[in-house]
């Protein structure tokens, strides 16, 4: 009867173990996910989501990347935990980063004794922005004459070797390294991320950028042209002491949340480790439109002089067109996306020709791309123009063709018929802003000369009156119109009068 009395006790208190050991089992779950222990990036990379990297080895997450580079600035502590980390700087200060060899032993024995090339960018974050890069980057250089978005600080650097920074790329350095010895490089960045802000009233959120780097080797010919490394993170930029006070105003945030919120966020690092990604393509922009302020033009343009024309006459370079063709192999195609801002889908079009990609469907490049992506790409892929607001062909006028008109004319006074033989040629002229300014510009543009020498454009009304050319006017000019330009010397300046008949 007294061992009956102990059993219900005994249940009970093997029972209780049994939940203190299955607690003690779930409570290591979840500790070790911290910043960084795993991407989505990295995830949706898997074979069993994308079948075109199937290719990838399977412990692709855990390799261990040749080189690392690590940025010494505080990562902000208002960051979600899988989000990527958001580093604040200031506005010219100078931040060290700095350049690791990672190798294994035996990894890459080739560049062992030798240096390699490392290039330096300030990119865009958003893609929004990167669509429409070098047109905000040529605004920045016209706002900030002489001025570089990212520098070197050569004195405080070390192990750099012949660092160089193309004046044409404001956004770019690059330098030479050997990865047996210790090299820091000082990087500063002079542009903040609110002067890329949509509206600029003050008080608005700035724009992420990122710095990239982006690793190579010498080739056979000596040229450092063959890929080792590249890696990135995202950054902002505020002015002088700004970086400080967002990052003590994001702390102060965090301490005021709950235990149970803070679990949703990163803790602060006090460095910046770059994370690896996919290498810069090379893109050469053609500049169609100078910069304002710059103009290299310096041909003559000899109006009134007798004929009225310009010595020389060249026609405008036709536009660049960069169509897809069906001969394109998997490599150029490869070039073309990088060329037409499509780096993101490089690897899922990795074996695709041109023939491959012109055969897809605008529903099929949706699906793979997404509506916005999908769309740009479907209509790059055919090739479609944007068509101009108005289109107009003018003529130049010459002394010798109005002489020559006056003279048939009284010769053919009291005869049927035309004229024989007088011959116009006309340029077609695209405007889009419908403004006297771009008539101004596309006008000196045909016949290679300035803006500065065209003083003003009129069209001849009524009468023969002149009448001065304005912004509305443009825009209820018929489309296709035809004019005959004439020219006419300005009394009080070295410059013309043209004049649309």
């Amino acid at each position: 009867m007294a061992w009956a009395l102990k059993l219900p006790l005994a249940d009970e208190v093997i029972e209780s173990g049994l939940v203190q050991d299955f607690d003690a089992s779930l409570s290591g779950i979840g500790q070790e996910l911290g910043a960084g222990a795993y991407s989505m990036s990295d995830v949706l990379a898997l074979p069993i989501f994308k079948q075109e990297e199937s290719s990838l080895p399977p412990d692709n997450e855990n390799k261990i990347l040749p080189f690392q580079y690590v940025l010494c600035a505080a990562t902000s502590p208002a960051v979600k935990l899988h989000d990527e980390t958001l580093t604040y700087l200031n506005q010219g200060q100078s931040y060290e980063i700095r350049m690791l060899d990672n190798r294994k032993l035996g990894e890459l024995p080739e560049i062992n004794g030798k240096l390699v090339k490392s290039i330096f960018r300030v990119v865009f974050h958003d893609r929004r922005l990167q669509y429409t890069e070098h047109q905000q980057l040529e605004g920045w250089r016209w706002n900030r004459p002489g001025d570089r978005i990212l520098d070197i600080d050569i004195p405080m650097s070390v192990g750099i070797i012949d660092p160089r920074a193309n004046p044409n790329q404001l956004n770019t350095v690059e330098f030479l390294w050997d990865p047996a010895k210790r090299t820091s490089v000082f990087i500063q960045v002079h542009c903040i991320s609110t002067e890329f802000t949509m509206r600029k009233h003050g008080g608005e959120k700035g724009v992420p950028f990122r710095v990239q780097i982006d690793t190579f080797k010498e080739n056979e010919n000596g040229e450092y042209t063959e890929h080792l490394h590249s890696a990135s993170c995202q950054i902002k930029v505020f002015k002088p002491k700004g970086a400080d006070r967002k990052q003590k105003t994001d702390r102060e945030k965090m301490e005021k949340r709950t235990p149970h919120e803070k679990e949703k966020y990163q803790p602060s690092y006090e460095t910046t480790i770059l994370t690896e990604c996919s290498p810069w393509p090379e893109i050469t922009y053609v500049n169609n439109s100078p910069s304002p302020g710059f103009n290299s033009s310096h041909s003559s343009f000899s109006l009134g002089e007798g004929n009225g024309s310009p010595n020389h006459q060249p026609e405008p370079p036709p536009p660049v067109t960069d169509n897809l063709l069906p001969t394109t192999t998997p490599q150029e195609a490869q070039q073309w996306l990088h060329r037409n801002r499509f780096s993101t889908f490089t690897r899922l079009f990795t074996n695709f020709s041109g023939a491959d990609l012109l055969k897809l469907t605008r529903d099929d490049v949706i699906q793979i791309c997404g509506p916005a992506d999908g769309i740009r790409l479907f209509n790059a892929l055919k090739g479609r123009m944007v068509r101009p607001r108005l289109t107009i062909y003018v003529c130049q006028e010459s002394l010798q063709l109005r002489e020559q008109q006056q003279q048939q004319q009284q010769q053919q006074k009291h005869e049927d018929g035309d004229s024989n033989g007088t011959f116009f040629v006309y340029h077609a002229i695209y405007l889009e802003e419908l403004t006297a300014v771009e008539l101004t510009e596309k006008i000196a543009q045909l016949f290679s000369i300035s803006p500065c020498q065209i003083s003003q454009i009129y069209k001849q009304g009524p009468t023969g009156i002149h009448v001065l050319i304005s912004d509305e006017m443009i825009q209820n000019f018929q489309e296709e119109a035809c004019f005959i330009l004439d020219t006419m010397k300005a009394e009080t300046s070295d410059s013309y009068h043209i004049i649309l008949k």
